[in-house]
């Protein structure tokens, strides 16, 4: 009855076991990419949980070798060390660039400089938005000249 095991795609774009491949159990998440299955126990990984233990036993594997070893694609690693899940070691050619201005970084997407302004922009944004929403005291509607709303 072992099988092929069933994958789905989770949430941060990567293929995740649903189906345990030995014995067709379901499989339960465990954390940091790890999944046991209900009736036999046995572990299978997503591909985070592949390229993590991969990287444990073989520090300062490039990107083609963890790939070939893991089966992961290479693009679903770069966009794991954008993400800040790994970090690019001292490599001399092996860091990633800041996608605002073009200076190597370690990972995720942005150097801290170009970070702090990113969110900087963001939350001006966020200001503009809320000042063109705002209504509050002392914006009168138009047209009401102030008379007494009830009379006697």
């Amino acid at each position: 009855m072992a099988g092929k095991a069933i994958k789905m795609l989770a949430p941060g774009g990567y293929q995740r076991p649903v189906v345990c491949s030995a014995c067709q159990g379901i499989l339960v998440y465990k954390g940091i990419g790890e999944y046991q299955c209900e009736v036999c126990g046995e572990f299978e990984y997503d591909e985070y949980g592949k390229v993590r233990n991969y990287l444990d036993k073989h520090r300062g594997a490039n990107v083609a070798q963890i790939s070939l070893e893991t089966g992961v694609d290479q693009k679903a690693i770069r966009e794991m060390v954008k993400e800040n899940r790994f970090e690019v070691i001292d490599n001399p050619g092996g860091y990633i660039r800041c996608e605002m201005c073009g200076v190597d970084i370690k990972s995720g997407r942005y150097c801290p400089k170009c970070e702090v302004a990113y969110h900087r922009k963001l939350e001006e944004q966020a200001r503009e938005a809320n000042k063109k929403n705002f209504s509050g005291y002392g914006d009168a509607i138009q047209g009401e000249q102030g008379s007494i709303r009830f009379t006697r």
